[in-house]
């Protein structure tokens, strides 16, 4: 916390080693204060770059591997063992055709562009889910651990917040660090491009906002009182403001205190301030209300949020037994949130500048199994995007008829990646230091996809 002296924050200083505690963020013991200064710092990031391009990215990362034969890529005159349970519909996009669970998306699918042909050869969580999130392929990941930072640690360190009161990496609820098998990290980058985790789940009740750590004086008793917390706020920011002591700090140490005191990050991560009605379009589950906390994230300044949703058959795409019934439960949420984000987006003018993806470590296999499933499958797999400054409304690539393998226009997970960096303003051909101040490139393979950004 804030060490006083003298009588007060007016009359008295504050000891730098005690502000080094004020305030974690969730940043796995980077303080708050060295966050904002490597802001400044960072690795190409500087004020008049955030201003050229001021885009951001929300990932809606599918974990566990969507199966694209059940929503992007149907095979409707293929055997029922290939087409699976569910009938195709038309959308807005000639040629496209989605799930019937997925009205949304055929609504907005002119927006859209979905890539057909992204395939690699990993076929385990690990291993593909460390490929497709650092674009570095690693065989027996879980025991060697991540070795690359993945994308939203590269956005941060290149990039940095497009707002700098703001962090530029969250993800909601939180970063996959303490699940075996993803990898959202910053590798051998500093710590300080790690993801602020959002807090618990936004449509549960027990959502908060990361745990921005309060002034001594703030008792629990006093937190239950939302008048009287922010009260304190705004008094604790006019006393630190007056001061001598205040004044006297380096701008990162007064940023730092402007952010835990200041509202642009507490209202950010308020969700309460949504109105009902946008929140029931959005769905009050845990996709719509994590799109909707994305969007609000994005709004006030974050540049890169990663929504990971894993609880077990309802958010996790690992689909190896009744494929219908899981995707019954869970489509139908998937479709709401991602249309309502792309449309809420669109209407406050935001959607050149915010890009929506969706995609997860590979596909599914082409027939269905004994076990009403289907298995992992790194052969064939597609992904969506939209807005940034992409070419939506467009299908690229397309797979077999029994989906297995790219058709035409084969791409990897090097291309989705450097189409994602191209488009926020990061050159995909560039190189980072790693622990030893070596050279390593951004991508070892892959161009961003022409059609998308040509």
């Amino acid at each position: 916390m804030i060490e006083l002296g003298g009588g007060g924050v007016g009359g008295g200083r504050i000891a730098r080693r005690g502000f080094l505690r004020f305030g974690s963020l969730g940043f796995a013991g980077f303080s708050l204060a060295d966050w904002l200064r490597s802001q400044k710092n960072a690795l190409g990031a500087d004020a008049s770059q955030r201003s050229r391009n001021p885009r951001s990215i929300i990932l809606f990362w599918m974990a566990g591997g969507p199966s694209h034969l059940d929503m992007y890529d149907l095979k409707p005159d293929a055997p029922a063992e290939v087409r699976g349970p569910f009938r195709p519909i038309d959308t807005r996009l000639p040629g496209l055709q989605v799930c019937e669970l997925m009205p949304r998306h055929a609504a907005i699918a002119d927006r859209l562009a979905v890539v057909r042909s992204i395939s690699h050869e990993h076929g385990n969580h690990d291993d593909a889910s460390h490929w497709m999130q650092t674009g570095y392929p690693l065989l027996d990941a879980r025991q060697r651990g991540q070795t690359h930072p993945c994308q939203g640690s590269v956005i941060a360190a290149l990039r940095g917040a497009n707002q700098t009161d703001m962090p530029p990496y969250v993800c909601i609820p939180e970063d996959y660090r303490r699940h075996l098998g993803f990898y959202q990290s910053a590798a051998y980058l500093s710590s300080r491009f790690n993801a602020v985790n959002a807090g618990g789940d936004p449509s549960l009740g027990n959502y908060r906002p990361p745990d921005f750590r309060l002034p001594e004086e703030l008792t629990l008793d006093r937190l239950h009182d939302r008048r009287l917390l922010r009260q304190s706020f705004d008094q604790f920011r006019r006393t630190l403001g007056a001061s001598e002591a205040y004044a006297a700090l380096d701008d990162s140490y007064r940023e730092a205190i402007d952010l835990i005191t200041g509202r642009r990050a507490r209202e950010a991560f308020d969700l309460a301030a949504e109105p009902d009605a946008l929140k029931q379009r959005y769905g009050r589950h845990a996709y719509g209300q994590s799109a909707l906390l994305a969007r609000r994230l994005v709004q006030a300044g974050v540049t890169f949020v990663t929504i990971n949703l894993y609880e077990k058959d309802v958010d996790w795409w690992d689909d190896h037994y009744t494929i219908e019934v899981n995707l019954r439960k869970r489509l139908p949420l998937y479709d709401q949130a991602l249309a309502a984000l792309i449309e809420d987006l669109d209407d406050r003018g935001m959607s050149q500048d915010v890009m929506v993806a969706a995609f997860g470590e590979f596909g599914r296999a082409p027939r269905i199994d004994a076990g009403a499933g289907r298995g992992h499958w790194p052969g064939a797999m597609a992904a969506v995007l939209c807005g940034g400054g992409i070419r939506g409304g467009q299908i690229v690539g397309s797979t077999t008829a029994d989906g297995g393998r790219p058709l035409d226009r084969p791409l990897t997970p090097g291309c989705l990646l450097a189409t994602m960096y191209h488009a926020i303003g990061v050159d995909p051909d560039q190189s980072l230091p790693d622990r030893q101040n070596r050279p390593v490139p951004l991508l070892p393979e892959g161009q961003p996809i022409r059609e998308l950004v040509g």
